[in-house]
């Protein structure tokens, strides 16, 4: 009973990190990566207090 426990588990993990990678992907083909790049960018240029 433990043993279909933990791999229900690890089937759950796999599961939820290809739908992460998925969304990943969706969003750098929406262009997206570079919205939230330049964001990040802006933000620690901030808190670094050089822009």
């Amino acid at each position: 009973m433990k043993k279909f426990t933990e791999q229900r588990v690890l089937i759950g993990r796999a599961v939820i990190g290809l739908i992460g990678v998925l969304f990943l992907i969706a969003g750098i083909f929406q262009g997206e990566f570079h919205t939230t790049w330049s964001k990040a960018v802006r933000i620690c240029l901030e808190c670094i207090g050089i822009g």
